[in-house]
Parts: C-alpha cells; sequence; structure tokens
C-alpha cells in the first residue's frame, strides 16, 4: 500500500529582495489582474499601488519630504518640467512590489525635527497599509522605512543662514 503526501508549494514575496520575484510587479511592470470575472477584467498598475502608499505616507504629520537626496533633487527638476511632473512628488522615496494577492513596500522618508521616529514610523505604516488595502484588495505583507534625513525648520529660511565663508587665500 503507498502513502500520498500532499505537496505544498508556498511563494513569498518581500520588499527586501532585489530583483522582482516570480508573479510580482515593480512599479515600472505591468498591471496585475486584481479580478477577472465573467463580466469583464480589472487590473492594477503596481504604479497606481505607489502613488497610493506615497499619499498616504505624506498625510502623516511629521513626515517632512519622501525620498533620498538624489530622489528629491530629480524629482525637483521633473516637476519644473512641462508635463513632466505629473505625479512625480507622489512616488519619490516609494518603491513596491506587487503579487497576485500581496504587496510589499519600501519608504525612504525625511521627518521634522523633534518627531518621535518610532511613533511616526507607525503612523506611517498603518496609513499606508491601510490605504493600499481598502483601495486595491491587497494584502500588505510589509511596509519598510528608511529615515534617510532629519529636517530643521531653521534651514528654511535662506536669511537665517550662516555667511559663506570668504577665502582668505587667491
Amino acid at each position: 500500500m503507498t502513502e500520498a503526501t500532499p505537496s505544498t508549494t508556498s511563494t513569498s514575496t518581500t520588499a527586501t529582495t532585489r530583483g522582482a520575484a516570480a508573479g510580482t510587479t515593480t512599479a515600472g511592470s505591468p498591471a496585475r489582474v486584481a479580478e477577472d470575472t465573467g463580466q469583464g477584467r480589472t487590473t492594477i498598475a503596481a504604479s497606481v499601488v505607489q502613488k497610493i502608499a506615497g499619499i498616504a505616507a505624506r498625510e502623516i504629520s511629521g513626515v517632512h519630504a519622501m525620498g533620498g537626496g538624489v530622489s528629491r533633487a530629480f524629482g525637483a527638476i521633473r516637476e519644473r518640467i512641462p508635463g513632466g511632473g505629473t505625479g512625480a512628488a507622489n512616488i519619490a522615496g516609494v518603491q513596491v512590489e506587487v503579487g497576485e494577492k500581496q504587496a510589499a513596500i519600501d519608504l525612504d522618508i525625511i521627518v521634522e525635527y523633534g518627531a518621535s521616529i518610532r511613533e511616526l514610523a507607525r503612523a506611517v505604516r498603518r496609513n499606508v497599509i491601510t490605504a493600499v488595502e481598502s483601495m486595491t484588495g491587497l494584502e500588505v505583507i510589509e511596509v519598510n522605512i528608511a529615515v534617510n534625513d532629519i529636517h530643521l525648520p531653521e534651514l528654511d529660511n535662506p536669511e537665517d543662514l550662516p555667511a559663506p565663508v570668504v577665502s582668505r587665500v587667491e
């Protein structure tokens, strides 16, 4: 008598992998099938998940900006080009991987000085998960947050900056 053993196949998608896992899409990839019924098909592009996550993160008080220095610089340039800035501010500092039923999100943020980073990260994570899950139906398996800098309000006014040092040599 032969005993059959059930086989299980499991795939997991995490945002910490550099390449997209099988069955996942990244922000520049084609859309995933969200719903396939007899009446039609609904797809959600990974870039949509990216924008939802970026907007949800910015809604939290204490988040000054998103992205590292380079992505913010390119975003500022893109915003000045006619037609180039459509939504660019919403995706700076946001990377996503989207599978058939799950999404993993990485955020790079800059926080306001004085904000509790732990509480801020908790609030951002909760808001991003709620927004993405309610709008897309995807299960958000993780939201990784990297705090890249702290914004000092006194540096906003150029008059408050120290005068440039004049060289003593020619």
